[in-house]
This record gives structure tokens, C-alpha cells and sequence, in this order.
């Protein structure tokens, strides 16, 4: 249920659709199975399994919504060694050498024969939807996924509004000072590992684990120039994770304060324990979301919003 990454993207206008609306729209396109010749299928499944039957899971003005997708494992390398096999029978046989655009056409058949065997395997992403504030946390830190599920939101509600959520200080400059001073704006504190990159066009890389970023190794190198791009921090007493340049949120944890006030306030049922832990969860986002924006110089916000 808790959130681990998260990409964040704000609506530029109000949110086209109502609740009712949104299910309606979810409801076109389930999750199911793929069919022998597909690689993969895209569709929505209920966020909490087996203890919902809704699409929507709504709690606290939050909605939750979850995207299945069922893909085809078929490795590259089993692929490759039929190909192989069927140039080398085609030129012994045929005393011919094969050539790109035939070596295509035999890939997608060879492809086409091998699906229906392939196995299968499931993937869920979750996005929650904060309609009061207009923001959409997709819990991925791959860009691909957060898209797929954008785009099959899009698809079902026929328009979605949405861009990456910027801020008006780039974050490798605010952490790289950070760093450097040894001191994050106040609701934040600095953990003990970062990724430091060179600016230069040939320019490497420093992972530091469990290490003193206030040290003279670490302010050596913000010396001589290398920014810092991914920061372990701490958000007061109920979140840590890792920021990264291109404002990717990773590596997330809910304090154990926090999960223990949804467990005070769950039932005796799972549903309940999970609705709690959404509620929780969502009104944690809805704080943090904003100081962090505030400890980056502020959301760079599309006008009018």
C-alpha cells in the first residue's frame, strides 16, 4: 500500500472529470489476460485485490487507482538462437547469404511462433490522485511506466491535463548546495549517501555510502566541480527517500510513526487497514508535496493554476 518511488505531475488546468466519471472511464478497460499473439495488455484492476471491487479506491478526497500490465517473457537470447539456426539452414540450404530486411521478416515470425510458449508475468502501478490540490503521484521511478499508466488514463477519460511537476530551482543546484553547506532548508535534513556526477562532457561518477557529506573528501569534490545528483534526506519525522537531479523521488519510507497512526486508526478487517493506510498515506503526500516544491525555490506552476 505505502508508496516506494514516486514521479510527480501536475494538472495545468482543473481536472476534466469527476470521480463518477473517472470510474465509468476505468471501467472500458480492465486488466486481463494477454492472448497468444500479444506481448502485453494494459487494463485496470481494483487497488486493493482481493478486498475491493472498486477501480477507484477513494479515501480523505483521495483517489487511488491502479494499472495491471501482463507481458509475455520471451529472452532475447532464445530468440536470437532460433534466428541464427534458421539463416544457417537458409544458406546452407539455399547456398545464399540472408540479408537485413529477410533477417527482420524471420525475427517477427520466429517471434510470432514462439508467444503463444512464452510465460507471463503481472505488473502493478499504482498513481494516486489528489483532486483538491491537482497532482498525480504515479509510484514508479521509471518515466516508461508513469507514462503507460498516464496514457491509458488518457485514452479511458479522453483527455488528461498533466505535465511533470517543475520547480523554479534546478534540484542539482539546491542539493549540491546543500551539500556544501552541510545544511538542507529547514524541514529537510541530509542523509549519508549521495551520487556526485561531473559536469564535464566526459565527466564520471562518486557513489557515497554511509559517509559524512560534510567531510573534506566529499567537499573536495563539489570543489572541483561535480554536482550533486541523487541526496538520501529526511523529511521531519515521517518520510525518507532519495531526490534525484530530474526530481525523482526514491528509495521512500514511511516512518514507522506514521504506519503506526493508520494501524490505530484501521479496523478489524484488511479493507479498513488499507483504507486507513491511504488516508495516511495520501495526507502525509499532501504536506510533503509542497514543502519539498518550497525547498527547491518553488513549483514552477503553468499559469493559471
Amino acid at each position: 500500500m505505502w508508496f516506494k518511488n514516486i514521479l510527480l505531475y501536475r494538472f495545468t488546468q482543473a481536472i476534466p472529470f469527476s470521480l463518477d466519471e473517472l470510474i465509468a472511464a476505468l471501467q472500458q478497460k480492465p486488466a486481463r489476460e494477454c492472448a497468444s499473439q500479444e506481448t502485453h495488455t494494459l487494463g485496470w484492476t481494483t487497488p486493493f485485490g482481493r478486498h475491493s471491487v472498486n477501480l477507484v479506491q477513494v479515501a480523505a478526497g483521495f483517489w487511488l487507482v491502479a494499472m495491471q500490465k501482463e507481458e509475455r517473457i520471451l529472452p532475447g537470447h532464445v530468440v536470437k538462437d532460433a534466428l541464427d539456426a534458421k539463416i544457417a539452414d537458409i544458406e546452407e540450404r539455399d547456398a545464399r547469404k540472408v540479408y537485413k530486411k529477410e533477417r527482420d521478416t524471420l525475427k517477427d515470425e520466429i517471434v510470432m511462433q514462439l508467444l503463444p510458449r512464452a510465460f507471463t508475468r503481472t505488473q502493478t502501478t499504482f498513481a494516486l490522485i489528489s483532486a483538491t490540490d491537482g497532482w498525480i503521484a504515479v509510484d514508479t521511478s521509471t518515466w516508461k511506466r508513469a507514462e503507460d499508466l498516464l496514457s491509458l488514463l488518457r485514452e479511458c477519460t479522453g483527455t488528461l491535463p498533466v505535465r511533470p511537476m517543475n520547480v523554479k530551482a534546478p534540484p542539482a543546484t539546491s542539493m549540491t548546495q546543500w551539500v556544501k553547506d552541510n545544511q538542507a532548508p529547514a524541514s529537510l535534513q541530509i542523509g549519508d549517501n549521495c551520487e556526485l556526477t561531473d559536469t564535464s562532457e566526459d565527466g564520471g561518477q562518486v557513489r557515497c555510502k554511509h559517509q559524512d557529506l560534510g567531510s573534506d573528501e566529499i567537499q573536495l569534490h563539489l570543489s572541483a566541480g561535480k554536482q550533486v545528483t541523487q541526496l538520501d534526506l529526511r523529511w521531519g519525522d515521517k518520510l525518507n527517500f532519495m531526490l534525484t537531479d530530474r526530481m525523482v523521488i526514491k528509495r521512500l519510507r514511511f516512518d514507522a510513526l506514521v504506519i503506526d497512526e493508520a494501524n490505530d486508526q484501521a479496523g478489524d478487517d484488511m479493507a479498513s487497514e488499507l483504507d486507513a493506510s491511504l488516508t495516511i498515506m495520501g495526507g502525509t503526500l499532501q504536506q510533503f508535496i509542497p514543502a519539498l516544491c518550497n525547498a527547491l525555490g518553488g513549483e514552477d506552476q503553468p499559469a493559471g493554476i
